[in-house]
């Protein structure tokens, strides 16, 4: 049976799990702990190109810090009952 775009996703969505602010923070926040968890890598790739080595170190740091706030906006999500 042949199902056209309208009716394949028409339903999609109605159901929400949490609110779009919130599931964008979720999202937002995983999307960035996988990069972080590669900048190791990056910063080891680049051993022997010092300016390189550097911009990963500092990409890892801006990344931690990303990170950390959005951790603190979950928190403020659930001890407001808004998540």
């Amino acid at each position: 049976m042949f199902m056209t775009a309208e009716h394949e996703y028409e339903h999609v969505g109605e159901t929400a799990g949490i609110a779009d602010h919130d599931h964008d923070l979720i999202a937002e926040l995983n999307r960035r702990l996988d990069a972080l968890w590669r900048y190791d890598q990056y910063i080891a790739n680049a051993e022997w190109r010092s300016e390189l080595r550097d911009f990963w170190h500092d990409a890892k740091a801006q990344e931690q810090q990303a990170v950390s706030r959005l951790r603190q906006l979950i928190c403020n999500e659930v001890r407001n009952n808004c998540f």
